[in-house]
């Protein structure tokens, strides 16, 4: 019986599997597709007459939403579940990026980009999605091997679209190449066995102790529409997700939450959900998360230019380092997993570590006397950075909460588009200065969240600790 309880487990698991490699697939088509267009914004919209001043109000638009989108995206994601918001997202950015395609003056190109900046959060739900599939032990190495194929799309997008810019319409051609990409997407998304339902480790008794180990390593979590759910028991409709979490319920399939939960109680939940984590005590994860975020960009602000002005560099040699560092970068995702065993799954101290180095590489290359150490920098910059994100994301859900996940990750995003507001302004006023004016006032905001993690970690490991006594 025993072994056949396990049989049946590890079929489950293979299910669970196939969903997280295909989730791989969604995050590396996505980036792939984006990075085609990125850099043909700008030439775009000078191409369309627009003055400097109105094509960068024009490009702060995607900024701009995304800043006041991405935690309320990702609440309406805990509340309707994954599939339902993750096709809605995909949808209606294949949208965005066909009008852009069709898009022959500002009007247009500002009108595709709104439903892109309002609902382009596929990898945020993406993301959510996987830390509802896979324990807290395996999440980081999860995440890690999907932030490491969404790079490499990004790394090969630019590619592509730089070759079929070459050709007549060739901005058009990509734009509607990116829309088809989000399409084919949307269609693996729907494909994807939301039905399979893998044992939930709360609803598995095993009661002798083979079936224990059994369970304990290898069962799963219970998906139904990317949330915790069962379908042994009726919903009402009138219940909110959440409210039937807390009352011990499975969660809604995909049509009843999406037909049958009015939008008013849709909103309800969503706010909700976003007052109980800005009301939560993680200002300390988040502004850690603002501090970096700043930093890691003043790095790259105006990195082209520092290193033409300071060792005369041409920009072709440049570009070869980006895309050096960016494929290491990607590549880094995949020793999160390993670096997280070897530090026993003590987040906080990986993260405290990440910092510290990622403040050290960031001094060494303001004061780099030589190219080579510039280059050396850039290696373990990469690496200290991917691990960093990863580590962050991780702690925003053990602290936060595993159900709300996707309002985490959304208000995380959020926090980094800040960052993406502040980081020009800043860049430039230091600029003023000197060429290593951005990477120096990088160095003093990675220092201050160093000190902040000092600080906060030991309180941290208390409420832990406090924690596991009241268990």
């Amino acid at each position: 019986m025993n072994n056949q309880r396990c049989s049946t487990l590890f079929l489950k698991l293979k299910g669970r599997k196939g969903i997280i490699h295909c989730i791989y697939v969604v995050g590396f088509m996505d980036l792939f597709g984006v990075s085609m267009i990125i850099p043909l914004l700008s030439h775009h919209v000078k191409a369309l007459g627009a003055s400097p001043t109105v094509a960068g109000i024009v490009g702060s638009t995607y900024g701009i939403l995304q800043l006041f989108s991405s935690t309320i995206v990702g609440s309406w994601s805990d509340v309707v579940g994954r599939r339902y918001s993750l096709l809605t997202s995909i949808l209606l950015s294949a949208c965005g990026y066909g009008l852009l395609g069709i898009s022959t003056s500002i009007t247009l190109f500002v009108l595709a980009r709104i439903p892109v900046g309002l609902f382009k959060h596929s990898l945020s739900i993406c993301r959510a999605l996987l830390s509802d599939l896979v324990s807290e032990s395996e999440r980081p190495l999860v995440m890690g091997h999907f932030n490491a194929a969404s790079s490499v799309g990004f790394i090969l997008g630019p590619v592509v679209g730089g070759y079929l810019t070459e050709h007549e319409g060739g901005f058009y051609t990509s734009s509607f190449t990116c829309a088809a990409i989000f399409l084919i997407n949307a269609g693996l998304v729907w494909l994807l066995p939301w039905s399979e339902t893998i044992t939930d480790r709360n609803a598995t008794n095993c009661s002798n102790s083979a079936s224990k180990r059994c369970h304990d390593k290898h069962c799963g979590k219970s998906v139904q529409n990317g949330s915790h759910a069962n379908n042994h028991h009726s919903a009402s409709p009138t219940e909110t997700e959440a409210e039937r979490r807390a009352a011990g319920k499975p969660g809604l399939r995909w049509r009843e939450v999406s037909l049958l939960q009015p939008a008013w109680r849709q909103l309800t939940s969503v706010s909700s959900r976003i007052h109980m984590v800005a009301s939560s005590d993680m200002w300390d994860l988040f502004l850690v998360r603002l501090l970096m975020a700043v930093a890691i960009m003043l790095y790259y602000s105006n990195f082209s230019l520092a290193m033409e002005e300071r060792f005369s560099m041409k920009p072709k040699m440049t570009g070869y380092l980006i895309s050096y560092s960016s494929t290491l970068g990607a590549l880094a995702g995949f020793l999160v997993g390993p670096v997280t065993q070897l530090y026993r799954n003590n987040m906080p101290a990986l993260l405290l570590h990440s910092t510290m180095l990622t403040c050290l590489l960031i001094f060494l290359y303001a004061a780099a006397p030589s190219v080579w150490q510039v280059v050396l920098t850039s290696t373990f910059f990469a690496i200290s950075t991917s691990i960093g994100r990863t580590c962050i994301t991780d702690l925003e859900l053990q602290r936060g909460g595993v159900h709300t996940s996707g309002t985490l990750i959304g208000a995380g995003q959020s926090v980094t588009a800040v960052g993406r507001v502040l980081a020009p302004l800043l860049s430039g006023l230091t600029q003023e200065i000197s060429p290593c004016g951005p990477p120096s006032l990088g160095v003093v905001l990675a220092l201050a969240a160093v000190g902040l993690l000092l600080v906060r970690i030991p309180k941290w490991d208390g409420r832990a600790l406090a924690k596991t006594v009241k268990l």
